[in-house]
């Protein structure tokens, strides 16, 4: 009953958003703060092999509704570098420092400041795309049971996204939406800036905050303090640093 409940209060808020994102964002547009920004990475990441001032890509992998009632479309590339890298060999534990700056469409491009809520390996976002009770030939993806990288419950098929016994969101084509919480006993919010919209996630829940799937990696500064924008990505066991391409970032736009 509580679940339905939420589910009902959850579908208009979230219908309505829908309608009223119909157009791509143009570059004259800017991403309010607090935007969640779902990607995969395409570019491995190395303390070895990475360079300061190596070119990273991702590509956004659900539309982003803006509270303007535009859309950043799945697809889009965002664009940064690396600062600087620090391997094992040099003593301490490895480093990679970089940044994410900008969202490219088409010819134009919409510079972004961000900040890294949460990192997962490609086997963690493979794993949250596999049905929770089995797939079978008469049931296609669409309807499928599966669990978020961080725990919540997707039933999808005209079912909520669910946190524990909570209704959080909806699934929609390419992930979900949904109402983006703190973390408990982590440094992640809730919305800021106003802008408490349903957020688009992906594959993550609604409280995925720190490093999934990577044992000895740990995000050492997400970005949202000074230095503003610069994420830092340290080994935790004295050995080099990998995230591989194929990697799942929630990546949130600054606030001002």
């Amino acid at each position: 009953m509580a679940l339905a409940k939420h589910l009902i209060l959850l579908c208009v808020a979230i219908a309505g958003a829908a309608v009223a994102a119909p157009r791509a964002a143009q570059a004259q547009d800017s991403v309010p703060a607090g935007t969640v920004l779902p990607m995969r990475l395409d570019t491995p990441l190395s303390s070895r092999k990475s360079r300061p001032g190596e070119v990273i890509t991702g590509r956004i992998m659900q539309d982003v509704p803006l509270e303007s009632g535009l859309l950043i479309r799945s697809g889009a590339r965002i664009t940064g570098h690396v600062l600087d890298v620090s391997s094992a060999a040099t003593g301490g534990h490895a480093k990679i420092s970089l940044v994410f700056d900008a969202i490219k469409l088409h010819r134009s491009a919409i510079p972004v400041t961000t900040n890294l809520r949460a990192l997962a390996s490609p086997l963690e976002i493979d794993d949250a795309q596999l049905p929770l009770y089995g797939g079978d030939r008469g049931t296609p993806s669409t309807a499928y049971t599966t669990v978020q990288v961080g725990g919540e419950v997707v039933y999808r098929g005209g079912g909520p996204v669910a946190h524990g016994e909570a209704a959080v969101g909806v699934p929609v084509p390419g992930g979900v939406l949904v109402a983006l919480r703190a973390a408990e006993a982590k440094p992640c919010r809730g919305s800021i800036d106003g802008n408490n919209q349903p957020q688009a996630l992906w594959l993550f829940s609604s409280d995925a905050c720190g490093v999934y799937g990577y044992a000895q990696v740990e995000i050492t500064h997400a970005g949202r303090t000074k230095p503003v924008g610069q994420i830092v990505l340290s080994s935790t066991d004295g050995r080099d640093l990998i995230v591989r391409a194929g990697s799942g970032m929630l990546l949130r736009v600054n606030a001002r």
